[in-house]
């Protein structure tokens, strides 16, 4: 995806939030860190643009909520959540830019209660690329991608990364670890059963088993003597 179908993508999603929810003043748009967060900001522009209003925006980070947090770093790095207003009783769309597994998703609901009650939850992402582990659904979708889980999903974004582009990458497998001297046991077995067993004693070799000449159909036998029977 491009940065002008990039636009187009987010321009249509602006529209269906608009279209759900007219009342942009119980709108709220909360992008998940990193990428989530300009994401939230140009859909609030594209909002404003249509309903001459502009829902607030916030922002999440959901590293100390995480479900792997203890084997992140001993000292991982956060940016802040940046929630300056009151969710209660709003609509809050979370954004994202890649749904994957749904575990990010499940730690920003987690965050985003503690801040209070909204009336509402939905989610909305730029790339659904499937593969979840949770039961968790986008609300609005950009673009699906039927995608394996040994390739990556990458988003660049102009305010993070200097363009608008989505790069499908496959991502190197780890090498199976082998223990020392595993492949030469492996090869000894091998030869062991393709090698045939053999005794102390060597077999005698028996001479070829000769057959007699069956006699000819036909022929007269003779008596002793030379005589022919009659």
């Amino acid at each position: 995806m491009d940065a002008a179908r990039m636009g187009r993508t987010l321009s249509r999603i602006a529209h269906e939030i608009l279209e759900r929810h007219p009342r942009v003043a119980s709108l709220a748009l909360v992008g998940i860190r990193t990428r989530g967060v300009p994401l939230a900001q140009r859909l609030s522009r594209l909002i404003a643009e249509t309903a001459g209003a502009a829902p607030a925006v916030g922002a999440l980070d959901i590293t100390l909520y995480r479900d792997d947090f203890t084997t992140l770093a001993p000292q991982p790095i956060t940016r802040g959540t940046d929630i300056l207003f009151s969710i209660d009783g709003r609509t809050v769309v979370l954004v994202d830019d890649v749904l994957f597994t749904g575990r990010t998703v499940r730690a920003a609901l987690d965050q985003l209660i503690d801040f209070g009650r909204p009336a509402r939850i939905e989610l909305a992402v730029l790339v659904d690329r499937g593969h979840r582990e949770l039961p968790i659904r986008a609300d609005y979708v950009g673009q699906t991608l039927s995608t394996s889980r040994h390739e990556a999903v990458k988003v660049l974004l102009g305010e993070e990364d200097g363009r608008d582009e989505i790069v499908l990458e496959k991502r190197a497998r780890r090498a199976t670890s082998r223990r020392p001297g595993q492949a030469t046991t492996t090869k000894k077995r091998a030869a062991k059963k393709t090698t045939p067993k053999t005794t102390g004693r060597t077999a005698k070799k028996r001479p070829p088993a000769t057959k007699k000449a069956a006699p000819a159909k036909g022929r007269a036998k003779t008596a002793p003597g030379g005589r022919r029977k009659r």
